[in-house]
């Protein structure tokens, strides 16, 4: 993937070609998308299981006139608008919710159960803010097609499934989302935050999100008598051995100014006190940013898990299987330079500056920086809509409180304020990009 680095003093510097921020008069419109909120917020869907949330997403597509296709990657819509010739802008939102019950105490809060695959019944909440997204961006859609006298070139809406689980990106691309229906010139986001205030947004250059991997290890052993453990190779204690010896890969074999996280996260063996087992299993997550890092902390995990195997006494035979899951892994995702200054500057009209914040770099993960990966070479820009209640977070900084994360079950994004702020930021950025 090739990056182009631009100054960031000479493109702020640069007027946009669109004279001033749109004229956006929202109090008409903001009663029904609340209301879109609130039923969207009260009726999730779990990943890959968004059909409904799809009809309602394509629903509103058609009523403003684009050229709609749903289905596309499982549960995901495509709405196609075309406004004369100019670029093709893509604005994605992601539908899934998760698997939590809400505690957020709020007359709306979801009440919906599901039995998911493995059969267990649980709560289903838009627990990291994907109706805030999808309300957000039906918003701008609306605004868009009202203000079209404002830009010329194609609108690209596109509401992608299953991100939660590292899908639904993946599915749209290879149904051909920019073959089949427009290759964009630039692709757009927000994502709403749990540490920001409502009425802000804040965004960073380069690197904004990590990539996310998956990965199994089943670690063999020869089991036994807990009485007789010199019969056995005791797999509980080469998993411990192992354990500690993946942190090394950070620590030792990586350079610390890059960022790497190995975290095991499961680990499971035995049935009884005194029975050695023949397996125990291991689940990791990894995190980083730079596509080479990646690369060399599985390579690591496979030789350090066979060494200590090997040490062990173990026969290749029985050395550990360490499995990726290449279906479930995302890369990084990397807001391009050039972009993501006019997208800042144009926001920063919108709303003013003092309510643009400059953000650092955060481990988690998101599907969105797959659409920058594609041979096409799409720049792309994340941002983060700020969904704390301004007086809610003036408290939890006087007093060193500890604010509702993402994938909380008690957070509740102040969405009467969130909303029309997302949808001022994202309209602008949108027409900045049409007009550069």
């Amino acid at each position: 993937m090739k990056f182009t680095y631009l100054s960031a003093a000479l493109l702020l510097a640069s007027p946009l070609l669109y004279a001033q921020p749109l004229d956006l008069n929202l109090t008409k419109t903001m009663p029904a998308i609340e209301k879109f909120y609130l039923d969207l917020h009260q009726s999730p869907e779990l990943s890959y299981h968004e059909e409904e949330t799809g009809k309602k997403i394509a629903s509103q597509l058609s009523k403003l006139g684009f050229d709609v296709t749903d289905n596309v990657g499982g549960f995901g819509v495509v709405g196609i608008y075309k406004n004369g010739n100019g670029p093709t802008i893509m604005i994605r939102t992601d539908t899934d919710g998760l698997p939590i019950v809400e505690q957020t105490g709020k007359a709306y809060a979801s009440k919906v159960k599901v039995i998911d695959e493995h059969g267990a019944n649980v709560g289903v909440m838009h627990g990291c803010g994907h109706d805030i997204h999808m309300s957000s961006f039906i918003g701008t859609a609306e605004q868009l097609i009202a203000h079209k006298n404002k830009w010329q070139g194609t609108l690209m809406m596109v509401a992608q499934p299953a991100e939660e689980v590292g899908g639904g990106a993946k599915a749209m691309l290879n149904e051909g989302l920019f073959s089949k229906y427009a290759k964009p010139d630039h692709v757009i986001a927000l994502h709403v935050s749990a540490s920001v205030p409502a009425g802000k947004v804040s965004m960073k250059n380069e690197y904004t999100m990590a990539s996310v991997d998956s990965v199994d290890i089943a670690i063999k052993g020869k089991g036994g008598h807990g009485a007789y453990p010199h019969t056995t190779v005791d797999p509980v204690v080469i998993a411990a051995r192992t354990v500690l010896a993946l942190q090394t890969i950070t620590s030792r074999e990586l350079s610390p100014l890059e960022p790497s996280v190995i975290t095991v996260g499961s680990i499971h063996g035995g049935s009884k006190h005194n029975v050695i087992s023949d397996e125990v299993k291991l689940q990791l997550t990894l995190r980083s940013y730079n596509p080479d890092v990646r690369t060399a902390q599985i390579a690591a995990i496979k030789r350090i898990t066979a060494g200590i195997a090997q040490s062990a006494g173990l026969e290749e035979p029985l050395y550990p299987v360490v499995y990726v899951h290449e279906d479930e892994s995302i890369p990084s995702t990397y807001n391009n330079p050039e972009q993501t200054n006019i997208v800042r500057s144009a926001i920063a009209d919108a709303i003013g500056a003092t309510n643009v914040l400059e953000t650092k770099a955060v481990m988690a993960g998101e599907d969105f920086g797959l659409y920058g990966r594609t041979d096409e070479n799409v720049p792309i820009t994340l941002f983060w809509l700020g969904g704390v209640n301004q007086q809610q977070y003036a408290k939890a900084m006087k007093n060193n409180e500890t604010l509702p994360s993402l994938h909380s079950s008690k957070f509740a994004p102040d969405y009467k304020v969130a909303l029309p702020t997302g949808i001022k930021a994202m309209s602008n950025a949108a027409v900045a990009l049409f007009n550069n």
